[in-house]
């Protein structure tokens, strides 16, 4: 939304993207700005969630990392239990990142590993009760969170919102996709 200033009539972008937007036009006219309106309250919107989202763990006592390997076991349902490398499929993490989430998760006894049946190399992980009432409380906390801070929008806005995400974080992917040589 942009806003007239008294001076002028102009229309005055109503917040910083916009403004930022307006001044590389107004200083370089030429200068292809139409992603700043859109990659910049993103990358607020990411600092600002990132940060409030720590700051939910912290309160709840678990880090990122293993919310996110106790959570992808969870959501896989009883028995609870993935190899190692379905953790690493499903979680977009390097195969030695999930073995030092895995065995830090073990210490701490959140987890625990038994050889697979299919190959030698194969290492199921499992949550242990602590490990699952762990996830429990902390995923409460953190959806509980995220869904408030989201709660201005609509049902509408929301689905819109989720298909235009959807969409340019399709786009983004491909357009990023390269092999290197």
């Amino acid at each position: 939304m942009a806003e007239p200033t008294a001076a002028s009539g102009d229309f005055v972008p109503s917040y910083p993207a916009a403004q930022i937007a307006a001044a590389w036009r107004r200083e370089r006219p030429g200068t292809p700005t139409e992603s700043i309106e859109i990659v910049t309250p993103l990358w607020w919107l990411a600092k600002l969630f990132a940060n409030d989202r720590n700051r939910v763990l912290r309160e709840a006592g678990i880090d990122a990392a293993t919310l996110d390997l106790l959570s992808v076991i969870r959501r896989s349902g009883p028995p609870y239990t993935l190899s190692t490398r379905e953790i690493a499929e499903l979680t977009l993490v390097t195969a030695g990142a999930i073995s030092q989430r895995v065995a830090r998760a073990e210490r701490e006894g959140l987890v625990r590993r038994s050889p697979g049946t299919t190959g030698r190399r194969t290492v199921l992980v499992s949550l242990t009760p602590d490990g699952h009432a762990l996830i429990e409380r902390s995923v409460d906390a953190v959806l509980g969170r995220e869904a408030t801070l989201v709660s201005d929008l609509s049902a509408d806005e929301r689905d819109a919102l989720i298909t235009l995400l959807e969409k340019l974080m399709t786009d983004v992917r491909r357009r990023t996709s390269h092999t290197e040589d």
